[in-house]
C-alpha cells in the first residue's frame, strides 16, 4: 500500500503480508493514518481534513493478492475491473475540497463497491473497530465453513456455474452490441449508396471534373495565351503593321508559286508551304474559338 499526502504522512509504502499484521509505534508516528488509509481503500468515509497541509489531494494505492474464484474477484470483474497477475489494484483519491474518487482494476467505480469487497479482502482489528461478526456476510461464511463439505462442495460448484454464466452474459452482450453496430453501419452504407445513385456518376467522370477544375482555375492565363498565339498566327486587327506567321507563310508561298513551273522540286516545296498555310489558318481559327468558349467565371 502506498500513501501520499495523508495526515502526517508525506509519502510512504507499507508492505502487508498475508495473515496477521500488527502496526505499532509511538504516539504521532502515523499508525492511525496507516489504518485510515486502509479504510479508504476499503470504502471508508473520505474526510478532506485528512489531506496533508499544503497538498491538493491525498492518494492511497493498494495491491491485493486474491485467490482465483473468490467472490471479491467475481464482483470486481462484474464491474469491469481487470486483475494484474492475480492481484487487484485499488486506488482512492481525496481532494482538499472534499471530492473523492475510487478506481478498481483500472476502472472508475463507486466507493460503495469497495465497501462491498472489503468483507472478503481485509479485516481491521482496532479499538472498537472489529465489528465483522455483526455483518451478515461474515456470519454466512462462518456457517458455511462449519457445515463442511455438505455446503462447501455445492457452493464451489455454484461459484463455477456462476462464473460460466457471467462469461456467457458478457459474450452475449458483446455479440448483441456488435450486431447493433453492424446494423448501424449497414444503414450508413445504404444511405451512402442512395446518395451515390442520386448523383448518377459515370466512369471517368472524376477525371473529367478534375481536368475542368484545373482549366477553370487557370482560365485567365489560358485565355491570354490563346489570344496571344492567335495574334502571332493570324495577326492582331488592332495592330495593322504587326507581322504574323500566316502573312509570312503566305508571302513565301506566293514567291515560290511564281517560279514553280521551272522546277518540279521547287513546286513540291511550294505545295508543302501551302499546306503549312492551311494548317496555320485552321489552328488560328480554333484558337479564336477556344478563347471565346473559355468560361472565366470563378
Amino acid at each position: 500500500m502506498r500513501i501520499r499526502s495523508l495526515g502526517v504522512i508525506d509519502d510512504a509504502v507499507v508492505e502487508l503480508s498475508p495473515g496477521f499484521t500488527a502496526v505499532t509505534g509511538e504516539t504521532g508516528a502515523g499508525k492511525t493514518m496507516v489504518v485510515t488509509s486502509l479504510g479508504l481503500l476499503l470504502g471508508g468515509r473520505a474526510d478532506p481534513a485528512l489531506v496533508r497541509i499544503g497538498s491538493e489531494k491525498a492518494v492511497v494505492e493498494g495491491r491485493l493478492t486474491v485467490p482465483p474464484g473468490a467472490s471479491a474477484v467475481l464482483r470486481a470483474e462484474e464491474a469491469g475491473a481487470e486483475l494484474d497477475d492475480g492481484a487487484l489494484l485499488i486506488s482512492r483519491t481525496v481532494s482538499a475540497e472534499g471530492r473523492s474518487r475510487a478506481h478498481l482494476g483500472g476502472r472508475s467505480v463507486p466507493v460503495g463497491l469497495l465497501a462491498e469487497l472489503a468483507d472478503d479482502l481485509v479485516a481491521v482489528h482496532g479499538q472498537t473497530d472489529q465489528q465483522g461478526l455483526l455483518k451478515l456476510s461474515r456470519q454466512r461464511q462462518a456457517l458455511d465453513r462449519y457445515a463442511g463439505d455438505g455446503v462447501t462442495v455445492p457452493l464451489a460448484k455454484y461459484g463455477e456455474a456462476y462464473r460460466r454464466l457471467r462469461a456467457v452474459v458478457v459474450e452475449l452482450e458483446e455479440i448483441v452490441t456488435r450486431a447493433r453496430e453492424r446494423a448501424q453501419e449497414a444503414d450508413m452504407l445504404r444511405y451512402g449508396l442512395d446518395e451515390i445513385a442520386g448523383v448518377e456518376p459515370r466512369a471517368g467522370e472524376d477525371v473529367e471534373l478534375a481536368e475542368e477544375a484545373e482549366r477553370l482555375g487557370h482560365a485567365e492565363a489560358l485565355s491570354s495565351a490563346a489570344t496571344a498565339a492567335h495574334s502571332a498566327l493570324a495577326g492582331n486587327p488592332e495592330d495593322p503593321e504587326g507581322i504574323d506567321a500566316g502573312t509570312l507563310v503566305a508571302g513565301a508561298h506566293r514567291a515560290l508559286e511564281a517560279v514553280r513551273s521551272h522546277d518540279p522540286a521547287l513546286a513540291a516545296l511550294a505545295d508543302r508551304i501551302g499546306e503549312v498555310g492551311i494548317l496555320l489558318g485552321d489552328v488560328a481559327g480554333e484558337l479564336a474559338g477556344y478563347a471565346d468558349d473559355l468560361d472565366g467565371d470563378a
